[in-house]
């Protein structure tokens, strides 16, 4: 008589490790310049955001207002004789949506090391 061959089932597949979902609107290259500087200094212009990050008058622009309209950052604009400034500042939500985003980068960097 023929033995029947008995399967083995495989083993299940490992489940991947959660990563916790990151704040887009943070995670994106200029915005997180933006809000890490704006975190280390007071407040900062529009200028000086720019040089700091290397970026056009474009780039501030466009991600500056993405993030004043999510409430993580004011813009103060007024007249310095007849030059125009815009100020930036980090707001509350914006100083714990980083500390959020940065808790959640560091959970990412310790499971990638096997932590």
């Amino acid at each position: 008589m023929a033995k029947l061959a008995r399967k083995i089932a495989p083993a299940p597949a490992p489940r991947p490790a959660e990563i916790p979902d990151l704040d887009r609107l943070i995670h994106e290259k200029t915005r997180l310049g933006i809000v890490s500087a704006l975190a280390v200094n007071p407040s900062l212009s529009f200028n000086e955001l720019k040089a700091v990050l290397k970026t056009t008058d474009g780039n501030v622009s466009v991600h500056a207002r993405k993030l004043e309209d999510a409430g993580y950052l004011t813009c103060k604009k007024s007249f310095e004789g007849r030059m125009p400034r815009t100020e930036y500042a980090l707001t509350a939500a914006g100083r714990r949506a980083l500390e959020k985003y940065l808790n959640h980068m560091e959970a990412v960097i310790r499971t990638a090391r096997g932590g």
